[in-house]
């Protein structure tokens, strides 16, 4: 009972409480990086409407980040939009354990084991977002490949990949070119993680972009009325990773907002290729 009681606290907390919570986040300043000039959330919701895909970057510790996601969730709901929330923080073969919990048919104590399983930062930083989609029967869809195939493929390269583990990638390939090594070396910084090849390391990012991009687009085919929210690290939300993938299958509208990281993330770093918004640190 306490743990449930806390973490409805922690969710009022972090929307703020209330309809003036509602009004105060949509004057949240971002920067329009295609104009270059700071506006308001509210300012461009009209053009939000438009979009199927919405992307939210986040650096997973900071809990500013998440309270940013759970605001663009809560406005386009109650702009009375159909949204589900796309998640890098599950598996695709977690689905039924999410519908479950959407529905309302598992206990948060169970839910937040399944979570662990998936995800290895505290379950308090994604908590509000999972409950406020519980509460208002928002679906979450796992988006993710199984962590031993990206890990794989960081170590020895994709082509080290057996045929039933590409089968579960489905129709995914690994085409790694200079640009996108570049990307990945902005993005992620030095020239991959350790001691490991730098190559192999970009296939696992593609893999890991390109595998999150197929399951969105597979859903929102499926449910033409819904806008996605897909909540992902900085890496993979800049435009030259998911978005890129899913323009390369699609012709959808979408919409790339990054958090403002100093000195990394900032309207003087990040250009148009890189995000259409930047959300400004309060």
């Amino acid at each position: 009972m306490r743990r449930r009681l806390f973490s409805y606290l922690l969710v009022l907390l972090l929307l703020g409480g209330g309809c003036a919570a509602s009004h105060k986040s949509l004057d949240q300043r971002i920067f329009d990086v295609n104009r270059g000039t700071e506006t308001t959330l509210a300012k461009v919701l009209p053009q939000l409407k438009k979009d199927r895909v919405i992307l939210v970057g986040e650096h997973h510790t900071d809990e500013n980040h998440h309270r940013m996601q759970l605001q663009v969730i809560r406005m386009l709901h109650e702009a009375g939009m159909k949204v589900a929330v796309g998640m890098e923080m599950f598996r695709r073969d977690s689905q039924p354990e999410l519908d479950l919990w959407v529905a309302g048919k598992i206990d948060e104590a169970a839910f937040e084991k399944i979570y662990d399983a998936n995800w290895s930062f505290p379950w308090s930083l994604y908590s509000p977002i999972l409950l406020y989609a519980r509460d208002n029967r928002i679906p979450v869809i796992g988006l993710n490949v199984p962590s031993d195939i990206t890990r794989q493929v960081a170590r020895t390269g994709y082509q080290s990949l057996s045929e039933d583990q590409k089968g579960y990638l489905g129709n995914v390939a690994c085409r790694v070119d200079k640009e996108y090594m570049d990307f990945i070396r902005q993005a992620f910084g030095g020239h991959g993680h350790g001691d490991m090849n730098f190559l192999y390391f970009c296939e696992a990012q593609m893999v890991w972009d390109t595998v999150m991009a197929v399951t969105a687009l597979d859903y929102i085919a499926q449910h033409p009325d819904t806008v996605m929210v897909i909540l992902a690290g900085t890496g993979h939300v800049r435009k030259q990773a998911i978005a890129t993938q899913i323009s390369n299958r699609a012709t959808i509208p979408l919409t790339v907002f990054l958090p403002e990281v100093p000195g990394s993330i900032e309207k003087d770093l990040v250009d148009n290729r890189d995000a259409d918004y930047i959300w400004m640190t309060p």
